[in-house]
């Protein structure tokens, strides 16, 4: 396969990880109804510059253990597996709560160094972001493309469709912050969240090597 063949296949993956309900969603739903567009865009950046961190991280120190070894491919892929599964149960109870796991109180970092350092630290905090980078990516390169360059550059083009979404998701925040303020929708995103990460999990347990 041809390295840009393995490209819509990839970003349609990515943009679906992107859309499931989670910590990063968590934080530009706050920064979008608590601080306003300009502070959600700045945190957006923020989240975006950490995956191309994950990925540049992933290409460095993990393409060379893969193309040697599909054992540790495969380690690394179901403790993956299991991670999201727990994740997704976690998720679940969530529901207990009246507004899920998407809570709004406090205040939201509205200045663009505090707003952007908000998303990059989430992202960089956020477990969901390393599995995908160091399990999902490397799955997406071909087998007669470079591991490593092919990781990097899926990196940026992973940023990219994040960035995309979640610059949909405040457009439709500016139209919809009353409705998204309600606990009762943040309990249904909640339980989305839960399903689409199962379906990560799901999508993670099918995937092979191509190292």
């Amino acid at each position: 396969m041809h390295f840009l063949q393995a490209l819509p296949g990839f970003m349609g993956t990515a943009f679906l990880l992107a859309m499931v309900p989670g910590q990063g969603v968590a934080m530009i739903l706050r920064q979008s109804i608590l601080g306003g567009r300009n502070a959600a865009i700045w945190s957006v950046l923020g989240n975006s510059s950490g995956l191309i961190i994950w990925g540049t991280l992933s290409s460095v120190g993990l393409s060379a253990i893969f193309a040697a070894s599909e054992t540790a491919y495969n380690l690394l892929k179901w403790l993956g597996v299991a991670f999201l599964c727990g994740l997704s149960i976690q998720t679940l109870l969530q529901l207990r709560n009246e507004s899920g796991k998407f809570e709004l109180e406090g205040k939201a970092n509205t200045s663009k160094g505090a707003a952007y350092r908000l998303g990059l630290f989430t992202n960089l905090s956020n477990v969901k972001a390393a599995v995908f980078a160091v399990a999902f990516v490397p799955a997406f390169v071909p087998s007669d493309f470079n591991l490593g360059l092919g990781i990097f550059i899926l990196g940026f083009v992973w940023a990219f469709t994040s960035l995309s979404w979640y610059l949909i998701l405040i457009a439709m925040v500016d139209r919809a912050s009353l409705f998204l303020a309600k606990p009762k929708v943040r309990r249904i995103l909640t339980g989305l969240s839960a399903l689409g990460i199962l379906a990560l999990a799901l999508g993670l347990a099918l995937s092979q090597h191509n190292g």
